[in-house]
C-alpha cells in the first residue's frame, strides 16, 4: 500500500477538506510568523547567564519537538515553542528578581511540565476546557484576535506606547514602519484577489524588501546541536525542591494553563475543529503533545513550551490538519542550522500578517448574543482584557469571574456547572494574590 494514501487517511485529509499544498503552503506561513522566536527568546534568556548559542539550540529544538508532537500525534494544526511573557517571567522575576540560578528555575520548569501531564492524565485540563462556558468561546477567539493584531501593531511601530495616553499612533515616516504599512497592503490585495499563498508572498517580498532598504540584516552565524551541551541536563531539581517552588510553579503552571486553553479554542473555532457536541477530538493528546514540550524543554535547556497565538496564521491560509504542524517543526529544526537566514526577517515583515490574521479572527465577534447582558458583559470583558492585558490567562480570569457572578446575582446559579464555580475562586483568589504582591 501506497505511503501517501495512508499518511491522508491517518490526517483525516478527506473530511478536513486538506490538501498537501495547502498544509504545506499553511505550514511555512505558521513558521514565518513565528521565526523571531528563534532569536527573541535566547535574547532574553541569556540575560539569565544561560549560554546565547545552547539557548538558540533548545528554543529551536524544543519549537521542532512540540510542534512535531502536536502534529503527529494529535493531528492539529497548531505549533509549539517558548512563551513569550514565560520567558520574561523565567528571566526577570524568578532568576533575576529572586535570585534563584537558571538551573533552578529550569527545575521548576520541569516540575510544572510534570505537572501538566499529570492533570491531563488525571482529567482536570480537560474538566477545564470543557467548563468555559460555551457562549465565551467565541469572545476567546475575538479576543486573541485583537491580541495578535495588537502584537503586529506594535512590532510593526504603528503603534508605540504613551505616557499621557497609554498607546499613540507611531511615526509612520520610519522606513520599518512605513515598510509595515506596504507589507500590510500587499498581503489584504493579495487576498482581495483570492491569492492562498497570500501571506507567504507577503512576508517574504517584505522582507526582500527590508534586506534592499537596510531594514533588515543578514548576520551569519552558526549553531550546532554540540551547543546544547551548555544547558542541556543542566536542570537543578533538587535545587528547585530546596527552595520552596510553589509559587513559582504555580505561575509557570496557571498562566500556561490557561494561555494555551484560550490558545485552542481561538484556533479550534477558526479551523472548524469542534465537532456537533462542541467538543474538540482527541483533546487528550493535544493536552499530552503540550506537557511534555514543556518538559522537553527544560531539559534541553528553555523555559515553558507553549502552544502559540500565530499558529492562526497558518490555520487563515487552510491548515486543517497536523501535516501544518510537522512542517512548521521541520522548519524549526532546520533553523538550528540556518538560524541566521531565519533572523534576516524583519518584524516590519511578520506583523503584516498578524495584524491581518486578527482582522480574520474578529469576525467571530457576530456570533456573541450582544442582546443579552448575562452572555455580553462577560464576553466583552474577556475579549477586551486579553489585548490590554496582554494575557489570554486574565482575559479567561475576568470572564469566568463575571459570567458565574452576574449568573448567581441574576438568580439562575443552578445554571453554572459546579467547576465552573470552582475556577471562579481560583481566579478571584488569584485575583487578591497579585493585588496584595
Amino acid at each position: 500500500m501506497h505511503l501517501r494514501p495512508r499518511l491522508e487517511r491517518y490526517f483525516q485529509f478527506e473530511s478536513l477538506g486538506a490538501t498537501w499544498r495547502t498544509e504545506i503552503l499553511a505550514g511555512f506561513t505558521t513558521f514565518m510568523t513565528m521565526a523571531y522566536i528563534v532569536f527573541v527568546n535566547p535574547a532574553i534568556l541569556h540575560e539569565t547567564g544561560m549560554p546565547l548559542a545552547a539557548v538558540t539550540a533548545a528554543t529551536c529544538l524544543s519549537a521542532a519537538a512540540g510542534s512535531l508532537l502536536m502534529g503527529g500525534l494529535a493531528n492539529y494544526p497548531i505549533a509549539l515553542a517558548p512563551g513569550m511573557g514565560l520567558n520574561a517571567y523565567f528571566t526577570y522575576v524568578v532568576v533575576k528578581g529572586m535570585g534563584v540560578p537558571w538551573q533552578v528555575a529550569l527545575g521548576a520548569v520541569f516540575i510544572s511540565g510534570v505537572a501538566f501531564l499529570l492533570l491531563t492524565l488525571i482529567g482536570v485540563r480537560q474538566l477545564i476546557l470543557s467548563a468555559i462556558p460555551f457562549e465565551l468561546y467565541s469572545a476567546v477567539a475575538a479576543g486573541v484576535g485583537l491580541f495578535i493584531a495588537l502584537i503586529g501593531f506594535r512590532n510593526s511601530g504603528i503603534v508605540v506606547p504613551s505616557p499621557a495616553t497609554t498607546v499613540t499612533l507611531g511615526k509612520l515616516g520610519e522606513k520599518s514602519t512605513a515598510l509595515a504599512l506596504v507589507g500590510l497592503l500587499l498581503i489584504a490585495t493579495l487576498l482581495a484577489w483570492r491569492v492562498r499563498a497570500a501571506m507567504l508572498i507577503g512576508i517574504l517580498a517584505t522582507t526582500a524588501a527590508g534586506l534592499l532598504t537596510g531594514v533588515a540584516k543578514w548576520s551569519p552565524q552558526t549553531y550546532s546541536l554540540g551547543d546544547l551541551s551548555a544547558t542541556a541536563g543542566k536542570l537543578n531539581i533538587a535545587g528547585t525542591l530546596k527552595i520552596g517552588f510553589i509559587e513559582i510553579v504555580f505561575v509557570f503552571l496557571f498562566i500556561d494553563l490557561f494561555d494555551n486553553i484560550g490558545t485552542l479554542v481561538a484556533v479550534g473555532k477558526k479551523a472548524n475543529l469542534f465537532d456537533e457536541k462542541r467538543q474538540i477530538p482527541r483533546l487528550n493528546r493535544i493536552l499530552v503533545s503540550d506537557a511534555t514540550a514543556t518538559i522537553v524543554g527544560s531539559l534541553t535547556g528553555t523555559s515553558t513550551v507553549v502552544s502559540y497565538i500565530e499558529s492562526a496564521a497558518g490555520v487563515a491560509v487552510g491548515g486543517r490538519t497536523g501535516v501544518t504542524a510537522i512542517v512548521t517543526g521541520l522548519l524549526f529544526a532546520i533553523a538550528l542550522f540556518i538560524a541566521p537566514v531565519v533572523g534576516a526577517i524583519p518584524a516590519a515583515a511578520t506583523a503584516p500578517a498578524l495584524i491581518v490574521v486578527g482582522s480574520m479572527m474578529a469576525s467571530v465577534m457576530g456570533e456573541i448574543a450582544w442582546h443579552d447582558p448575562e452572555v455580553a458583559v462577560p464576553a466583552f470583558l474577556t475579549m477586551v482584557t486579553i489585548p490590554l492585558s496582554f494575557s489570554i490567562a486574565n482575559g479567561l480570569a475576568f470572564g469566568f469571574t463575571a459570567y458565574s457572578l452576574i449568573k448567581i446575582l441574576r438568580g439562575r446559579f443552578r445554571e453554572v456547572n459546579w467547576f465552573v464555580y470552582l475556577l471562579t475562586a481560583l481566579f478571584i483568589a488569584r485575583f487578591v494574590y497579585l493585588a496584595n504582591a
